[in-house]
């Protein structure tokens, strides 16, 4: 059970997670999530580039540490990336300490302040603790690419039906998730585009300085 578009109210409730990106450009955030493999993170820099769109790659520091050459070319195309643990931990079904020291065994690989839990999932005292360190990225819209039980058609719909100026989009550069990720991804970058959308990479400065905007409110 996921809900496709994250509700305000639950937006609300964690304020100091990020999101969307407070716009009113017609701007999405395409990020990536769970890579890099050579089999299907190559293919999305491709499509990206025929739109002249930036993303941000939230990445699995075991998948860098097998792959360095494919999380070499995210970085050298200008994408942003960020820390999505070393084995795709999940916070609710992991003790405190081992969790962390697996998301800093990921930080020696991903030089960022970007951190995105597997699953979206964190118990309050691991977000707390994050938060010092990180700024936490969620999302608006989650496109279900992941899901067996969904068509390739609906997964694109998730995504054309709930996003929006500002909408941070989570997909996925991973083997369970390629089939619709190879129907999804180019009617993303054709639809929003014919609306005259851009695609923007989440930064790093602008988010920490939001952070520190929302502490001294």
């Amino acid at each position: 059970m996921y809900l496709v578009k994250t509700p305000k109210f639950i937006q609300n409730l964690f304020p100091n997670f990020t999101w969307r990106i407070p716009t009113d450009e017609k701007e999405l955030f395409l990020t990536f999530d769970d890579g890099p493999i050579p089999e299907v993170t190559p293919w999305v820099l491709d499509q990206l580039e025929q739109y002249d769109a930036k993303g941000t790659f939230f990445c699995v520091g075991d998948n860098i540490r097998k792959h360095p050459d494919v999380f070499e070319q995210v970085v050298e195309k200008g994408h942003a990336v960020g820390n999505h643990t070393f084995s795709h931990l999940n916070g609710w079904a992991t003790d405190n300490l081992p969790y962390f020291h697996n998301i800093r065994h990921c930080a020696h690989l991903v030089n960022s302040v970007l951190f995105r839990p597997p699953f979206g999932q964190l118990k309050p005292r691991q977000a707390q603790f994050l938060q010092r360190h990180y700024r936490i990225v969620m999302w608006d819209v989650l496109s279900g690419d992941f899901d067996p039980n969904i068509t390739p058609e609906q997964c694109l719909a998730n995504v054309i039906n709930n996003a929006g100026p500002g909408s941070i989009v989570v997909l996925h550069d991973s083997l369970k998730a390629d089939e619709k990720l190879q129907y999804v991804l180019p009617r993303i970058l054709e639809h929003f585009s014919a609306l005259g959308y851009t695609f923007g990479k989440l930064n790093e400065q602008e988010l920490l300085s939001r952070r520190v905007e929302k502490q001294i409110a």
